[in-house]
């Protein structure tokens, strides 16, 4: 067997996705996901003038060779571009694998380990009165967690909170819009926040919390132990992780779980931070960290210091990354949650899966392959355009982590 097409292919149904299309000369097609926000074209690029041209007429049965030279031929190794690319070929080989097999990815992984994975929602609202309903909203849809963002009083916009009641969507087509920070306005008011949520739905619920790279250390070890008394599932992204050490610090100063890691391209990102029990949940996407294959062994070694898997799954992973998420976290032993964002009516048209949610969980059926397909007819009628993430400045006009 021979990998006869490879085909990359970009839309926008509301969003920036890519997908790669591989094509076997016996027919059998796989699906991978090479989405990076706001960079999606140089992936693009990336894979079909690099990657593609290297892969034709190799043997799409051989993942793990196919990962290596991918990864150790490039020289230039990691990286978000490089990684994202590798991952999308990883996944289409896997989808193509659990099609020859007739058996979902699960099954080849090594089975599943549960009948569906917990998932948190994402309620937030531009001051605590609308959090509190978004909150109660989620109860009601069956949500066991629950992420918590609120708009700030003296901010004029706040990371997780949109527009608009309930639908918050970071990436803006155009230019990046600038947004302004205050980190003593944000510490002030996230504790009281979590209180009056509390007061409200109780204590049954898990609430989550994402800082958004946005703290210092020892400002995250403050945030963390004020919100103690209101027993987090995690605080997210408390403060940028390219310093590692810098976790040591938090963990000195409060035992509310931690979570890092959905902008990690590889297990050498987090290689400090889950081998001396820096953090409790790790985020690294499928599509940003080298594919199922490199992902499948940051979980295996998390697995060793007791971390769990806590993947991203925003709006940004299209619906192929997510049935790749969905397949994984049925195998994987220390799974701890998996984000979810819902994707618009649209985009589930463009990209047809077999995963949904029911009760606080994604399940999937036993499927061949990932599960997900492309209409690549209705994907044409929808053209990329540019969009951007934010970028963040202070109110003397610094820049700072978005």
């Amino acid at each position: 067997m021979k990998i006869e097409r490879i085909s990359i292919i970009v839309t926008c149904p509301g969003r920036n996705f890519v997908t790669v299309k591989i094509v076997t000369d016996e027919g059998v097609v796989g699906l991978g996901d090479a989405t990076l926000n706001g960079r999606e074209l140089s992936v693009k690029s990336y894979l079909e003038d690099h990657l593609v041209p290297c892969l034709i007429g190799r043997d799409p049965r051989n993942i793990e060779d196919i990962w290596q030279y991918m990864y150790r031929g490039a020289y230039w190794r990691r990286g978000p571009v490089t990684m994202t690319a590798i991952a999308a070929i990883d996944m289409a080989l896997w989808d193509i694998k659990g099609k020859l097999a007739n058996m979902p990815v699960y099954q080849l992984l090594g089975g599943k380990s549960r009948n569906g994975l917990m998932v948190y929602g994402h309620a937030n609202g531009r001051d605590h009165a609308e959090a509190i309903e978004a909150v109660q909203k989620h109860i009601e849809e069956g949500y066991k967690a629950i992420r918590v963002q609120s708009g700030v009083p003296g901010l004029a916009k706040t990371y997780g909170v949109g527009k608009t009641k309930g639908h918050y969507e970071p990436a803006e087509k155009g230019l990046p819009p600038e947004e302004p920070w205050d980190t003593s306005l944000y510490l002030r008011h996230t504790p009281e926040l979590f209180r009056k949520v509390r007061d409200a739905v109780g204590f049954e619920p898990h609430l989550l919390h994402d800082a958004h790279h946005r703290l210092t250390p020892i400002e995250a070890g403050r945030l963390g132990k004020e919100l103690e008394p209101h027993s987090l599932f995690w605080i997210e992204d408390a403060t940028p992780a390219e310093n590692q050490e810098a976790f040591r610090l938090i963990r000195q100063h409060t035992t509310t779980p931690l979570a890092i890691g959905e902008v990690f391209n590889s297990i050498w990102d987090c290689k400090d931070l889950l081998s001396e029990q820096l953090v409790d949940y790790i985020r690294s996407t499928i599509v940003h960290a080298g594919g199922i294959t490199h992902v499948r062994r940051i979980a295996d070694f998390a697995a060793m210091y007791q971390v769990r898997t806590g993947f991203h799954g925003a709006t940004d992973l299209s619906p192929v990354c997510m049935a790749a998420a969905v397949n994984f976290g049925m195998w994987v032993p220390n799974f701890g949650i998996q984000e979810l964002m819902p994707h618009s009516p649209l985009t589930d048209e463009v990209f047809p899966h077999n995963y949904r949610y029911e009760d606080g969980y994604l399940v999937m059926d036993e499927v061949p392959g990932l599960g997900v397909d492309i209409n690549e007819e209705l994907a044409a009628k929808y053209p990329y355009e540019r969009a951007y993430l934010p970028v963040a400045r202070l109110a003397d006009g610094s820049m700072w982590n978005w």
